[in-house]
């Protein structure tokens, strides 16, 4: 899953107001930013195998440092704490830590059984949502759509760079959904793990866009 991840950081807004849009960004994909970096050290690992589900061409057969159910409640616990003694915003660390661990939950929804239980633990789980296209575009399409109308109506632009900097991100995601959805393959693994570095990018991009609408404005102070 891709943009039913920022989906859940536009919804998880309206429950933490005080809590930046970056900061969201980084609380739902922080098992996905990891990621590339543990393929780079080579700690992780994934195949390009074409066919491996009709929707992807990965095969994320070694990821129990970033993607096992344990390890995501251990990286959940960690953003929230780290998030509350920084801010000491009890609520805000909460929700944080409810959006790491909502990408273990997407993610269960999506893959085969390929994601572990724990390291060390030779169990897997997935529902498979990948192994149907329309599926997978239809569920990741409205809880995407679902998000972006949340976060619109709870956090108005105050200018105009409010409304370019958050529309031009959704076409950015729209585009690259696309591109990654029906696109050739990775050409392989390190150029994958590169490409999947670019996700940090999403995260200054947060920040600007709160920064020129109205709950970016009052809460700035609170990350």
């Amino acid at each position: 899953m891709y943009i039913g991840h920022y989906a859940a950081a536009f919804a998880l807004k309206k429950a933490a107001p005080r809590v930046s849009l970056g900061t969201m960004f980084l609380s739902v994909q922080l098992l996905d930013l990891l990621w590339p970096l543990f393929l780079l050290l080579g700690v992780e690992h994934v195949r390009i195998d074409p066919g491996n589900t009709p929707f992807t061409p990965l095969d994320f057969y070694d990821y129990p440092i970033s993607h096992s159910l344990v390890t995501s409640l251990g990286w959940a616990l960690g953003f929230g704490l780290v998030y509350y003694f920084r801010r000491r915003d009890t609520r805000g660390a909460w929700i944080l830590g409810f959006g790491v661990f909502s990408h273990w939950v997407l993610d269960f929804i999506t893959h085969r059984p390929d994601l572990p239980v724990s390291p060390g633990l030779n169990v897997y789980v997935g529902l498979g949502l990948w192994y149907s296209t329309a599926g997978t575009i239809l569920v990741e399409g409205a809880l995407f759509i679902f998000g972006v109308l949340l976060y619109t109506r709870s956090t108005p632009a105050i200018d105009q760079r409010g409304r370019y900097a958050f529309w031009s991100l959704i076409a950015f995601f729209v585009l690259t959904y696309a591109v990654s959805s029906f696109g050739p393959p990775p050409p392989n693994e390190t150029a994958l793990a590169i490409g999947g570095l670019s996700l940090w990018l999403f995260v200054p991009w947060g920040y600007w866009i709160e920064d020129h609408r109205a709950l970016g404005i009052s809460t700035r102070s609170s990350g």
